[in-house]
């Protein structure tokens, strides 16, 4: 319908049709009614059938660099999952931080963070809820339902725990660029609109501090002002965390090996442009230090002689391939968009409405905050940043300072049990009220608004300005 009431002379021939077809997407993301990776494929086909580019060019975006970055982290979440080395990292991190009902709660909430800046947020949801409920069973002396508490503090230490681990899960996949999926379709897009490349370590120097910053703040605002829990120890804790550690058993060969791996392509990623300043070339980037970690879990013999490796073939059912097909088609999208001369048009008006200043960048974050609670945050990044970025090149200011803090926003969905997987993840064990992650989230919204204000208009301006 958009089609056919677009004015064809308001852009370029080609506007009506991409915007009917960046509605049609919009609209099937939103109300999921097909998978989202089966709707990512519309622009693959829909461009060519429009006219608006060549197969060859709608084809380009799913094989671009940086979705082979993301496959080579997921082969390396995979092996870090087959081998359990995740939840012994977990549960050592856990045991550092004490028995007291706080001190649980930071333990866990460092551990998510941590673990989900490397695999999947929905992954270390799902890791750490089991082990987050043993220690709710434990605290109210294995009162299973939500029903049964009667005691305020160990009602607040029920919630907060599971809000914290669902929270925790969003935030840690800020700090890196394969922590959570908006921050890869910006960096690709980055890359394709303008050929600006961000390296790990520049994402690390901003992404690590504000996940780190909004966990703290998440952990303070939960257990010190909104479910304060006052539990001083909790009994059997710490047999609990041994119990699960000593069922792991000794550290396995498969593991040494995984963490070696994985040791040596976290350093490559942060040590790439001093290594190859060093020897002169440039092989190490990102995406090949990715793709090689996972090669290396493939050729890795754990038993040569029975064909056993870290990770087999196989092992790539459980890969989250639907995600990269995620990428592509936001890619392919974002290419439509600005092909057919939207974004420009839409940077220029807005941009004859206002010029750059730090209020501009708080009204971004702003509008990214809202729709990532009702929308899906790769939907919102797919669709929102290359607006951003079209106003940014009609300012003539660096278009990571509109787009970066609108993708930072867009991980922190924390208001709605449906906004994120994590949020439901959490939700389904029974021991959140609506209400409670409404009240715990409109604060964690506001802070967070805060927050990536600040480092966007003083560390990202200091960085990439």
């Amino acid at each position: 319908m958009l089609y056919f009431f677009f004015p064809e002379d308001i852009i370029s021939p080609q506007a009506p049709k991409v915007i009917a077809l960046a509605a049609w997407m919009l609209t099937w993301w939103i109300t999921e009614a097909a998978p989202l990776p089966v709707t990512a494929f519309l622009p693959m086909i829909g461009f060519p059938f429009m006219g608006v580019m060549k197969i060859s060019e709608s084809t380009a975006p799913y094989a671009d660099p940086i979705i082979f970055l993301f496959m080579g982290g997921f082969m390396l979440a995979l092996a870090l999952e087959k081998h359990k080395l995740h939840e012994r990292i977990a549960l050592k991190l856990i045991r550092l931080t004490g028995t007291s009902g706080n001190g649980i709660i930071f333990g866990f909430m460092m551990a998510t963070a941590f673990i989900s800046m490397w695999i999947s947020n929905s992954a270390t949801a799902m890791m750490m809820l089991p082990i987050g409920i043993s220690v709710v069973h434990l605290t109210l002396n294995n009162a299973s339902l939500p029903g049964n508490i009667s005691n305020k503090g160990q009602r607040n230490f029920a919630t907060g725990l599971m809000l914290c681990i669902g929270y925790a899960s969003s935030l840690g996949g800020l700090a890196t660029i394969i922590g959570t999926p908006p921050n890869v379709i910006f960096v690709a897009m980055l890359n394709d609109f303008f050929g600006i490349k961000v390296s790990f370590v520049q994402w690390l120097i901003i992404g690590f501090p504000v996940a780190m910053l909004l966990v703290l703040v998440t952990y303070f605002m939960v257990t010190r002002i909104i479910l304060p829990n006052g539990l001083k120890k909790i009994e059997g804790s710490a047999e609990l965390f041994e119990k699960r550690l000593k069922d792991l058993g000794p550290m396995r060969k498969e593991e040494k090996l995984v963490l070696i791996i994985f040791s040596i392509t976290a350093s490559l990623w942060i040590f790439s442009s001093l290594i190859n300043d060093l020897f002169n070339f440039d092989l190490l980037n990102d995406t090949s230090i990715a793709v090689m970690g996972g090669l290396a879990m493939f050729l890795m013999p754990v038993d040569f002689g029975k064909g056993k490796f870290v990770l087999h073939w196989s092992d790539t059912e459980k890969l989250a391939w639907g995600i990269l097909f995620l990428f592509g088609g936001g890619l392919c999208l974002a290419k439509g968009l600005d092909k057919s001369g939207i974004v420009q048009a839409v940077g220029q008006w807005i941009a004859g409405q206002n010029e750059y200043t730090i209020w501009l960048t708080l009204l971004l974050i702003v509008i990214s905050l809202v729709l990532t609670e009702l929308m899906s945050n790769t939907a919102v990044v797919n669709v929102f940043v290359p607006v951003a970025f079209g106003i940014a090149s009609v300012m003539e200011v660096n278009p990571i300072l509109l787009g970066l803090p609108i993708t930072l926003a867009a991980g922190v969905s924390v208001m709605m049990p449906m906004a994120t997987p994590p949020n439901a993840i959490v939700f389904s064990s029974g021991y959140i009220r609506i209400q409670d992650m409404i009240k715990v989230g409109a604060w964690l919204n506001l802070v967070s608004l805060i927050i990536i204000w600040i480092f966007s208009i003083t560390v990202v301006e200091w960085l990439f300005g």
